[in-house]
């Protein structure tokens, strides 16, 4: 079914005014005539109605500038398509539960912050037992298995380790973003995942300040998560990653903690019999 047409302009003063504000540097010293290079700039951009509003020294020879301008530009936000994580979400008991239930065994995820990258806070807080905000993190739960490598751990030696581990998944954090180092060592860790042969076998999930889903899809991720995400949110994905894998995705059915074990939007049994859909790709 077409959907209707949603055209939206940025909004400064009022709607559809297309007013928007933009930043940068440039390589000359802080002057009048360094100011209006600023005011060309955004006009090249497409900007009418163009007010630099402030310049600061930036450094020796360089000079920061906020600019404000007007945008013609106008887009339709119904036509925008973006692949999102959607599932079923069990609460801490009652998914340590189910994995009980459907896998019979402990689920075994491997960690790491990959490359030089020495920020731990994001992998902390999905693998440490304490998790936080007061959602546990994996290594709380009796039902999984958390191996937390922390920082600087090359992608390689993640893999290495994964395999040696026979891990279910493999949790990737990355924070520092300059220059696409992210990418090129997620790329780096898929490589090698398929050079050990585990890539069809392991579930990678890829997470950080600057990362989301399409991301994570577009560098062979299984899924991607940014901020905000919690550790439940992550335990829920594998468990039910696994599952989907498998073809085992169950039916609905009382747990003995009151509630249904639905199964994922976007994963589920189709009405012929066919096979599930691939996590993810429900919009």
């Amino acid at each position: 079914m077409e959907k209707e047409k949603l055209l939206i302009r940025p909004y400064g003063d009022r709607k559809d005014d297309g007013v928007v504000q933009i930043s940068f540097v440039l390589p000359v010293p802080a002057s009048e005539q360094a100011k209006e290079a600023a005011a060309l700039v955004a006009k090249k951009l497409g900007l009418s109605h163009v007010l630099v509003s402030a310049m600061e020294k930036a450094g020796e020879d360089y000079s920061f500038f906020v600019v404000y301008g007007r945008t013609h530009m106008q887009l339709d936000f119904n036509a925008i398509e973006v692949p999102t994580v959607i599932h079923r979400k069990h609460g801490y008991d009652e998914l340590n539960e189910v994995i009980q239930r459907d896998l019979g065994r402990r689920i075994v995820v491997v960690g790491a912050c990959i490359g030089t990258d020495s920020h731990t806070t994001g992998i902390d807080a999905i693998m440490n037992m304490k998790g936080f905000a007061g959602d546990y993190g994996l290594e709380r739960y009796p039902q999984y298995r958390a191996i937390n490598l922390g920082s600087q751990v090359e992608p390689a030696a993640l893999v290495l380790r994964a395999k040696a581990e026979g891990a279910d998944a493999i949790l990737v954090s990355k924070v520092v973003t300059q220059r696409d180092v992210h990418k090129e060592d997620a790329r780096a860790l898929i490589d090698a995942a398929k050079q050990e042969g585990i890539f069809e076998k392991t579930i990678f999930l890829f997470g950080g300040p600057r990362v989301d889903h399409k991301t994570a899809l577009e560098l062979g991720f299984d899924a991607g998560f940014g901020p905000g995400t919690k550790p439940s949110d992550v335990a829920n994905y594998i468990y039910y990653r696994i599952l989907e894998r498998a073809g085992k995705i169950p039916l609905p059915q009382e747990t003995a903690h009151g509630t249904q074990d639905a199964t994922i939007a976007g994963a589920s049994v189709s009405p012929s019999g066919g096979p599930p859909e691939k996590l993810g790709e429900t919009l």
